[in-house]
Order: structure tokens, then C-alpha cells, then sequence
């Protein structure tokens, strides 16, 4: 999505269609393929983890050695079957059933797939196919992915969750959310139209909308529409439209996620009502649009005041939920530190790269003058950012985890479990994180009677790691964790080991080899052996 994704977006809150605009000038990218016999073992008739270590995602501590027992795709028991260090009870232990499968977990962690609640199957200008996303997805152990837009077109991405659904594909599991409009030939000019709309998406397979902004009393219809079909809705609340459509008055209306913090600040002023953009600003100036969102958090109401307070309250009352995507904006506050992360050598494609390059054309390549003053006005603006997010957290309101990558140096999957440990940067307990990755976010989906804990009669959606993500949240990076060994020399550890969805075992490692083949290809196509650094020529 280039500068054609800004077009969408003003089009879409000024009241016309942008999706058709851009659908109709490209194509969506290529669909991942068919599974091969030799992707991913299982479901089996019986499959039984032994002796594991649970982090259960519901916010309880470890515990363990435990047995989860599953059958086909759905677990059918948890069982504490002993004490750490002491012989286990055979008696204790669920029985294999003849044509079953048994895999000794001794000295492993197990917890339930991390749910990503902001994650874009790619795009063709990104040059990023289904199939890579997907596998570096898995490969860190992200089970199920919220596409909110769906923007390589809503029949794209419905066919995909129902390949995924049957595991005809090696992808996560997708939940489809429409941008609002998308599939319209022209604006929408009363409210009976949006009304339409949402039942034309539904009908489509479409779980939810997703919206910037758009006229208050046409938006206001297509929630309602959305409430009375029992479907669930996510907004980023653009600056074109937030000043008469903020984040409290989305949420009155029956929003249920809000995306990045677009609307919240806004939602905090006291004594404005717009935030104060400088004269020269304009929107489509990328370096102006996130030089001055930077900015933003600095002119909303203290944590603790009284409208802090307010606006915080009436939001935990609706059960709102926060997806605050911190990793997307890393760069912003650190350039160098999210250009040189240590998987771009091996796991970005070049075409990916060079979306990422500052551009004026590109979406979120806004590094056009980024300097000190910048990168330090973001700092602040993260600080005073996670304080709300934390206070959330801590009186009640569900927050989870959506990484938005693709875009602005972050790599899918990489960008993921980098979302986490910035909660933990923002006071999560690593618990609590954990919590936010899986069980969280799979109420905030309305699934959570299916997936997001490992408990009996739930989807068997699970991570297997060698290491304790709660010590050192780096082990879930496919890349691991440097750690100095005995030997006197530094050794890679972590990265997750296996995949489960729905009973399926992704060999995880597997996965991500299969990326870095795809990466070592492409280079190979255009003759260059590693990533131009901008400004050092190509």
C-alpha cells in the first residue's frame, strides 16, 4: 500500500470508495498454495503432550509437568500429572489409545497461539505473497490474525480463512474485517446505505468492518447494523475525520476495538477541541502526518485528572478493547535501532525492503528529514502513551496485541512478539502479556469459547518452546536470544519449536528456513547478495 493507501484512506473518510478505486489498478497478491503432504503432521484420531510446563494464557502462573491430550483438532484434557523434579505416576497420566501419537515435552513451555489482532496478508507493491507471510507468522507461533481491511480484496481474504479453517493451507487461522465501503462503486450519502453495506459484507463472510472515519450519521448506521448482526468492528480514527468522530464517540456507538491510539488523545483534550497542527501542515505530507502524531499524547489531559479518569472509566464500562500496535511506531522513536534489526539480513524480502526505503510515494516510509527533535518528541509521546494503556490494563480494560507489520521497518511475525515486549516495556507482567497475546485477544474476537487458552474443549492452538518466554520474552523471536554459553562463545537460543493449529504440528524452524529460502531467491533474481542501506548507494 503506497502513497494509493493514503488516497483510500481520505477517500474512504471523505466519503468515497478507495478500495475499488485501488482494487481495480492491481491485482491481490498471490494466494498461499495448496499444503504439501510433507507441511505440518496430524490432526491424529489421539495426540498427547507429555510432561510439559503450562502458561495457560488466562493469567495463572506456570505449572507443571502437565499432559494436554487432544483429539483431531479439539484438546479433551489438562492434567497436572506431578511435582518439578520428582518421578511421575504413571497411574497419574492420561492412556495412549492404540493408533495414538505421545511427544515427551520434559523441560519444555507450552502456552496457547498468540492471537495477532492487527496483522495485513501483505500487499502486492510490498512484494510480499501469502505464503511468506503466513509461514513467518506460524513460525513465531501466531496461530490466529485479524486482517482488519482486508486489502487485498474481502473474496481474497474469506477464501483464504476458510482454506486455513481447513487446514488445506499452511496459515494461521483469519478473521476477515472489511474496510468500510470497500466493494461500493461510490460514496455512501444516507444512512440506509451503510446499513446495506454491512449486510452485503456479512453475506460476503466478512466478521467485522473496519473504519478511519466517514460522515457521523452514516457511520453511526453501519454500527448499528454491525450490533444487530452480532458482528465486531475495529477503527483507526484518522486526523481527517477525528475531530468530529473521536474514540468516545465510536465506542458509545458499539465500537469494539480501537486501533493504534488515533482518537484517544483526542478524546483526553481539555481546552481544544483540534489538535494543534501547525500552519503548514498537511495530512499527505507523510513527515508532517507522524512528525505531528508524535506530538499528540503531549496535549492530552495527565493521567489521574479528572477527564483522564472519565474517558478511561466509560471505556472499561462499554468493554472496549485497546489494540495499541506500540512496535509499528518503534521506528520513530529509534530509526537506526528498527533499520538494523537483526532479521532483516535473512527474513525481509527485497522487494519489502525497498517499501520500507524513505519514500514520498510509500505509506509509512516517512524518513525524510528524521532527526533528534523527532525521535525525542516520539519518546515522550511513547511514555505518555503507555501510561494510559497501563492504567487501562490495571482497572480492568482489555488491551491486546496487534503488530500492523509490513510496514515502517517491521517484519511479519518479527514485529509480533516485538508488540510484546514493549507491554512489558509499558508495566504488563509478563503474565499479563501473555494474557494479552492469547486469551485477550480472542475475546476482543468473540472466539474465546474456541481458542486463546489451553483448556478442555478448546481448539488445540499451541506454541511449544525450549525456553521460559516469562524469564526472557526474546525466546519467541524466530531469531532466539544471543546468550554467552560455557564454552566462552555466544549461541543462539529460543525461537519456538513447534507450531500447533488445530492439531496440526508445524515444525516452526521448518517454516522459517523455508522463509529465508524465499528471501535468499529473490536476492539472487536481482544479483545482490544483502539489503542497500539508504544513502550508501545500490
Amino acid at each position: 500500500m503506497t502513497i494509493r493507501f493514503l488516497a483510500v484512506l481520505a477517500l474512504c473518510v471523505l466519503g468515497f470508495d478507495g478500495l475499488d478505486v485501488v482494487g481495480r489498478a492491481h491485482a491481490a497478491i498471490t494466494p498461499a498454495p495448496d499444503r504439501r503432504p510433507d507441511e505440518g503432521e496430524g490432526p491424529y484420531p489421539q495426540l498427547i503432550l507429555r510432561g510439559a510446563t503450562l502458561i495457560n494464557g488466562t493469567g495463572s502462573p506456570a505449572f507443571g509437568p502437565a499432559d494436554v491430550s487432544i483429539e483431531g483438532e479439539r484438546i479433551v484434557d489438562v492434567r497436572i500429572v506431578g511435582s518439578p523434579g520428582s518421578p511421575i505416576d504413571p497411574a497419574r497420566r492420561p492412556k495412549l489409545k492404540p493408533g495414538g501419537r505421545e511427544i515427551d515435552l520434559s523441560g519444555h513451555y507450552l502456552m496457547p497461539g498468540i492471537v495477532d489482532m492487527h496483522g495485513h496478508i501483505g500487499g502486492e507493491e510490498q512484494g510480499t505473497p501469502a505464503e511468506y507471510v503466513y509461514k513467518l507468522w506460524l513460525g513465531h507461533g501466531i496461530t490466529s490474525v485479524r486482517d482488519p481491511g482486508c486489502g487485498n480484496g474481502l473474496d481474497f481474504c474469506v477464501s483464504e480463512m476458510k482454506r486455513s479453517d481447513d487446514n488445506r493451507i499452511v496459515a494461521p487461522r483469519i478473521f476477515p474485517y472489511a474496510f468500510f465501503g470497500q466493494g461500493r462503486d461510490g460514496p455512501m450519502t444516507e444512512p440506509e446505505q451503510a446499513r446495506a453495506w454491512v449486510r452485503e459484507i456479512e453475506r460476503k463472510g466478512a466478521l467485522g468492518m473496519k473504519c478511519f472515519g466517514y460522515r457521523p450519521d452514516i457511520l453511526h448506521a453501519a454500527f448499528e447494523e454491525l450490533a444487530r448482526l452480532g458482528m465486531r468492528s475495529a477503527c483507526h480514527h484518522a486526523q481527517l475525520d477525528v475531530a468530529r468522530v473521536n474514540v468516545l464517540t465510536t465506542a458509545r456507538w458499539g465500537l469494539t476495538t480501537m486501533e493504534h491510539w488515533y482518537g484517544l488523545p483526542e478524546a483526553l483534550f481539555v481546552g481544544q477541541t483540534v489538535q494543534d497542527y501547525p500552519p503548514d501542515y498537511n495530512y499527505q505530507n507523510e513527515q508532517h502526518r507522524f512528525g505531528q502524531a508524535g506530538r499528540l499524547w503531549a496535549q492530552a489531559a495527565e493521567p489521574g485528572s479528572e477527564r483522564w479518569n472519565a474517558v478511561r472509566d466509560e471505556l472499561i464500562a462499554l468493554d472496549f478493547t485497546l489494540s495499541p500496535t506500540f512496535n509499528i511506531y518503534q521506528a520513530s522513536r529509534d530509526l537506526m535501532r528498527a533499520r538494523r534489526a537483526d532479521w532483516h539480513d535473512q527474513y525481509t524480502l527485497p522487494s519489502l525492503w525497498e517499501f520500507f526505503t524513505p519514500s514520498r510515494d510509500n505509506h509509512g516510509s516517512f524518513f525524510f528529514d528524521w532527526g533528534s527533535e523527532e525521535e525525542i518528541a516520539w519518546r515522550d509521546n511513547y511514555r505518555r502513551w503507555m501510561a494510559f494503556v497501563a492504567d487501562y490494563k490495571n482497572h480492568g480494560g482489555r488491551v491486546v496485541v496487534g503488530s500492523d507489520s509490513g510496514f515502517i521497518y517491521k517484519v511479519y511475525g518479527f514485529g509480533t512478539i516485538e508488540e510484546l515486549e514493549l507491554l512489558r516495556e509499558a508495566g504488563f507482567h509478563p503474565l499479563e502479556v501473555i494474557r494479552a497475546a492469547t486469551l485477550h485477544g480472542a475475546e476482543a474476537l468473540g472466539a474465546a469459547d474456541r481458542i486463546g487458552s489451553i483448556e478442555a474443549g478448546k481448539l488445540a492452538d499451541l506454541v511449544v518452546l525450549e525456553d521460559n518466554p516469562l524469564a526472557n520474552l526474546k525466546v519467541l523471536y524466530g531469531t532466539g536470544h544471543l546468550r554467552l554459553a560455557a564454552d566462552g562463545r555466544l549461541h543462539r537460543t529460543g525461537g519456538v519449536k513447534w507450531t500447533i493449529k488445530g492439531g496440526v504440528i508445524h515444525d516452526a524452524r521448518k517454516l522459517l528456513a523455508d522463509v529465508r529460502a524465499m528471501v535468499s531467491q529473490a536476492k539472487a533474481e536481482r544479483g545482490i547478495e544483502r539489503l542497500p542501506e539508504p544513502g550508501f548507494g545500490r
